[in-house]
C-alpha cells in the first residue's frame, strides 16, 4: 500500500516536498516512479528511482527542477519540486515496479499506485 502526502497549493517559483510512505517489508525490492496528471490530460511521467537509489530519471519538462529520492530504511520515496510552475499542477502520484529488470516511463508498468495528492501552483 502506497500513501502519498505533501501535496499544496504553492505560488510559481515555491517549492513543495511530496512523500510516498510504502507499507510492507520489501519497499526495497520495488522500482519507485511519480506520475502526474492534470484535468483533461493523460497521466504522465514524472521521475523514477531504482531500488537502490542509485539509479534516478527525470521528464524532461521537470528536470533540473524536481528530484526524485528514496530512503529504504523509512520505505519512503520522496519528489522535491523547486521552481515550480502552473503547468505543474496536477494530481501526483507515486507507484511501485516489481524489482525485475529496471524502472519505467510507463505507467502500465507500475503495479501498485498510491492515492494521489494534489498539487496546484498559482500564477
Amino acid at each position: 500500500q502506497l500513501q502519498a502526502s505533501g501535496g499544496g497549493l504553492v505560488q510559481a517559483g515555491g517549492s513543495l516536498r511530496l512523500s510516498c510512505a510504502a507499507s510492507g517489508r520489501t519497499f526495497s525490492s520495488y522500482h519507485m516512479g511519480w506520475f502526474r496528471q492534470a484535468p483533461g490530460k493523460e497521466r504522465e511521467f514524472v521521475a523514477a528511482i531504482n531500488w537502490s537509489g542509485g539509479s534516478t530519471y527525470s521528464a524532461d519538462s521537470v528536470k533540473g527542477r524536481f528530484t526524485i529520492s528514496r530512503d529504504n530504511a523509512k520505505n519512503t520515496v520522496y519528489l522535491q519540486m523547486n521552481s515550480l510552475k502552473p503547468e505543474d499542477t496536477a494530481v501526483y502520484y507515486c507507484a511501485a515496479k516489481a524489482g525485475s529488470g529496471y524502472y519505467s516511463l510507463r505507467p502500465r508498468d507500475y503495479a501498485y499506485w498510491g492515492q494521489g495528492t494534489q498539487v496546484t501552483v498559482s500564477s
